[in-house]
């Protein structure tokens, strides 16, 4: 009986390590606000997940310049690896400190963040190309282990990334963007100020950025404030053009401006107040929760140059919940 009691103890532990689940960390990527993608200097933000599927923690270090833990290995669909983008040979190859902090993935838990892809590799050329990530458990050394030093790294899944030519300007040098529904070349139209609203409201409610941003004034928006607008009149021409691109990527974030950038379930157009060049449109938006919906008055001021209306300054007041 003694026997028999020890044998089955002994399966039963058997059982209990075969069945536990023993895959542990994954590193899974995917685009973080799919689009249609352009040859040019705008970002492509990936969203990196490590989600830990074992019953244990899993812990590693993340840098502050994500850089020295994170690599993108992105191949032509010809099997062609790009090379890395110029600044990121600079940073790694530099003498620098490396500041990093621990991180613990609980069982069962994700850790996320964002990336720009155009950080890792040089894409100068229109095509498909294969992406795939490597998160190094301990800082990023050239050569060592899994090929980047900094431990055995996680490596995620691949996603395919179709990189169109340049959008050609259209008439006025208004630039031209290509409608994700429809596939037709997307040109500002002489809209009223209250349509130019609506659609951009509208353009936000389905994530379609590109639709998002053809009436959104970047140049006044991003000098709008007193540093801001201190730090636009100090930089040249090439520094005003990167703090458009900065600016229209940390929207896409919600790293500034987050309340024009919020997605409402619901608008209406209250008022409209304009003249031969500028205008006030005020719009009641709607943002549901679980349990509440918050009511927010918006309203947005436009500007009209060469027949065009544009977003050029917002303001927002709360107008409690339901």
């Amino acid at each position: 009986m003694k026997r028999l009691v020890t044998a089955v103890v002994f399966f039963l532990a058997i059982a209990s390590v075969f069945g536990a689940d023993t895959r542990g960390p994954e590193l899974i990527i995917r685009f973080y606000d799919k689009q249609i993608y352009y040859l040019s200097s705008e970002p492509v933000m990936v969203q990196v997940t490590v989600m830990n599927h074992g019953s244990a923690p899993y812990r590693f270090r993340l840098a502050e310049d994500r850089a020295f833990s994170l690599d993108f290995n992105i191949k032509t669909l010809q099997n062609r690896v790009l090379a890395e983008a110029d600044g990121l040979l600079r940073k790694r190859s530099g003498s620098r400190a490396v500041y990093y902090r621990d991180v613990t993935v609980e069982a069962g838990e994700s850790f996320s963040f964002v990336e720009d892809i155009h950080q890792y590799a040089a894409i100068k050329d229109a095509g498909s190309y294969i992406v795939e990530a490597r998160l190094y458990p301990e800082a990023y050394r050239a050569g060592g282990d899994g090929g980047g030093g900094g431990g055995i790294p996680l490596v995620s899944n691949r996603l395919q990334l179709a990189v169109r030519p340049p959008s050609i300007p259209g008439p006025g040098g208004v630039p031209v963007a290509l409608d994700v529904e429809t596939k037709a070349n997307l040109v500002r139209e002489r809209l009223p100020p209250d349509e130019v609203v609506a659609w951009t409201l509208t353009a936000r409610q389905k994530s379609q950025w590109e639709k998002f941003f053809l009436y959104i004034d970047l140049e006044s928006m991003v000098s709008r404030d007193g540093p801001r607008q201190r730090q636009w009149r100090a930089e040249s021409e090439e520094g005003r053009l990167r703090m458009i691109e900065r600016y229209r990527t940390d929207l896409q974030r919600s790293v500034v401006d987050g309340d024009i950038a919020m997605i409402p379930s619901d608008f209406i157009i209250e008022r409209t107040a304009y003249n031969a060049e500028n205008a006030e449109v005020t719009v009641i938006e709607l943002f549901r929760s679980n349990n509440f919906t918050e009511r927010r008055r918006y309203t947005y001021y436009l500007r009209r140059a060469a027949g065009v209306w544009s977003i050029i300054d917002y303001m927002v007041i709360n107008l409690g919940t339901e």
